[in-house]
């Protein structure tokens, strides 16, 4: 029996310390996650500085968790997968510092992973029959791009948003409602119960582009918002000044709106924005497979609705479970093996890159 092409994948791009080992670009022998999300709520987002020596304490014991779960040593690995880019570049610096010191000490051959392209391929860990080409809608809180992914290692991004990404849309508005950090998740919560047309938000369209715009939609969802909690606040004060004894009216979503209702409301807009787009870019490009990845693919509305909306289109459609949505490094060391596989292999003086482009 052929031995398996074992990849160490390591992942340091946020707030996430991750390292896996993954068999042949599909087979998870494990996949462990050190989370700092505890600690960056208390600032209501990520502390670059905090993050990155938070992974200079986990990253070691981290990648020892993941050979220890899977069974084998450093020895048996083939290669080792890093994400170099795009990121915090603090956060990136740990997690490449210790792949290529593991390349150094062991003479393992180092692969450098595109965090994008990492993303990517959790559709390969999610089903083992899943392979090019297919369009990727990619969304997260710095990315919303519509890939078409010609082969394991040749991507064309033939959509991007021009301004914010969608994951930035839902926290910037988790957070004018107090949410709290991680915006998405909390909003969506938010969002159970409610009426999904009780408001309606605009969406930006490009002559000849499926571009994504999500500035405009968020500025029109925050005024709405505050001519909302004034209406609320003055008829609040009005109720106040006839009862005896009510010195602070509550102005917190007393008037017609429900809070469900606007966070459904905003919530349904922005996946219907990606949702078009997506089918719309499928249909040009002639691709019959639709698959989503990054983490705003956890949101359950979009995965609802790409799955119905695909359907309808003919698209076969894929969706990663929910763990792998978010940052991980079984997809960094999916997409390492596809590249290690390419004969493509990295030197020692790799370096972190903030923002890159995804060729």
């Amino acid at each position: 029996m052929e031995k398996p092409c074992l990849i160490l994948g390591i992942e340091s791009s946020c707030d996430e310390t991750a390292a896996a080992v993954v068999a042949n670009g599909r087979e998870i022998r494990s996949n462990i996650i050190a989370t700092q999300a505890a600690v960056h709520q208390q600032y209501g987002g990520v502390v670059p500085e905090i993050a990155s020596r938070m992974h200079v304490e986990a990253i070691l014991p981290v990648i020892d968790q993941a050979l220890a779960q899977a069974g084998t040593t450093l020895a048996d690995i083939d290669a080792i997968a890093v994400t170099y880019g795009p990121g915090l570049v603090g956060a990136l610096l740990v997690g490449l510092s210790a792949a290529k010191g593991l390349s150094a000490a062991t003479g393992k051959p180092l692969v450098g992973v595109h965090h994008i392209a990492g993303h990517i391929a959790a559709n390969y860990l999610a089903d083992p029959a899943w392979e090019p080409p297919f369009l990727c809608l990619v969304v997260s809180g710095a990315h919303s791009h519509l890939v078409v992914v010609h082969d394991y290692e040749q991507f064309e991004v033939v959509a991007r948003t021009r301004d914010d990404a969608a994951g930035e849309a839902f926290d910037k508005i988790a957070r004018a409602f107090g949410l709290g950090y991680p915006g998405g998740p909390l909003l969506e919560q938010a969002a159970i119960g409610g009426n999904p047309q009780a408001v309606t938000f605009p969406r930006t369209h490009f002559p000849d582009s499926l571009d994504f715009s999500f500035s405009g939609l968020k500025t029109a969802a925050l005024n709405q918002l505050n001519r909302l909690r004034q209406a609320a606040g003055q008829s609040a004060a009005k109720t106040a000044g006839q009862s005896a004894g009510n010195d602070e009216p509550d102005t917190i979503w007393s008037g017609p709106v429900s809070q469900a209702d606007f966070a459904a409301s905003y919530q349904q807009a922005i996946v219907d924005y990606l949702a078009n787009h997506a089918i719309a870019a499928a249909k040009a490009h002639g691709l019959k497979r639709l698959a989503v990845a990054g983490g705003v693919s956890a949101n359950r509305c979009l995965r609802d609705t790409l799955s119905q909306r695909a359907s309808a289109a003919g698209l076969d459609f894929l969706c990663p479970p929910f763990e792998f949505c978010t940052d991980n490094a079984a997809m960094i060391a999916s997409a390492g093996y596809y590249a290690y596989q390419n004969g493509r292999r990295d030197t020692l003086d790799l370096n972190a890159t903030a923002t890159l482009e995804l060729s």
